[in-house]
């Protein structure tokens, strides 16, 4: 009897967590569905009296485009994403499988640069941009994340640095016969340890999608004009004074939330996958 209650406890506390982690979440959903005018009543009321779906209607209109705030986004994300996952496969695969010099030594440079805060460095990034002619265009948020490790904001390094540990996991003999056969380390990597790397891959995709996605600090620094402006910018912007209340900018974030959760469910089983092998190896 005492070791059904351990477990029964275990699963009652993980359900009242759930509930409360999904709170915020009611509570977004259910103010959206509001008319802007209840959005602050007293006292609060967790379920709308009225659904009311003038404020999606709203996001819609010209004076809110919210459509054009995701096409950057997505931009932004897609191609931020490629360029952090492609120089990651390959660098993490040239830190677990190749010998060269120093090659510790710059391991543990790129796992100082963890420490680092994009503050740090946010000013002469903003100047070289500046030089370049790329302020106020998706291409200064872009350029930096097809670098990989360079990424504002976003986890080049960590990137690097799991997908090393994956790479790690591939057995050596396995390396060894395909040199034999006469594969060089390009091929390898290419027909042998990417394929193996698919969840690695997948999962840090995700990550990657999902930080860019919600980026707003580097977005804010280059971004000036709306045209140009991610989505969390754009939700800034419809905060009151400027904007028409809780029950329009609490619609936004819904409609933002939906391609990062899709995203999240799609690939939940290849992030736990891929944590769960690149944890096997120091």
């Amino acid at each position: 009897m005492t070791r059904r209650l351990g477990p029964a406890a275990v699963n009652v506390l993980l359900v009242l967590g759930g509930l409360v982690m999904l709170a915020p979440f009611l509570w977004m959903v259910s103010t959206s569905l509001r008319p802007i005018g209840q959005s602050l009543t007293l006292p609060p009321k967790w379920l709308p009296t009225t659904f009311d779906l003038s404020t999606y209607e709203a996001l819609a209109n010209q004076d809110y485009p919210i459509l054009r705030f995701m096409q950057n986004s997505f931009v932004i994300s897609g191609l931020s994403t490629l360029g952090i996952v492609a120089t990651s496969a390959m660098a993490g695969y040239a830190f677990a499988k190749v010998s060269f010099r120093f090659s510790n030594v710059l391991f543990g440079l790129l796992l100082v640069s963890l420490m680092v805060p994009i503050q740090v460095t946010i000013i002469p990034l903003f100047v070289i941009m500046q030089k370049l002619g790329l302020v106020d265009s998706p291409w200064a948020l872009i350029l930096p994340a097809l670098l990989g490790a360079f990424a504002p904001g976003l986890p080049g390094a960590f990137g690097i640095f799991m997908m090393r540990q994956f790479f790690r996991g591939i057995p050596d003999p396995l390396i060894e016969a395909a040199t034999l056969d006469g594969a060089g380390p390009l091929r390898i990597f290419w027909r042998i340890a990417l394929p193996l790397s698919r969840p690695a891959l997948a999962s840090l995709a995700i990550i990657v999608f999902t930080l860019s996605w919600n980026e707003y600090f580097t977005p804010l620094v280059f971004l000036n004009s709306t045209s140009e402006m991610t989505l969390p910018l754009g939700i800034q912007a419809l905060r009151p004074p400027f904007g028409q209340g809780s029950s329009l900018v609490l619609a936004a974030v819904t409609v933002a939330l939906l391609p990062v959760l899709i995203a999240y469910l799609a690939g939940q089983r290849w992030i736990v996958e891929s944590f769960t092998r690149s944890g096997l190896k120091d």
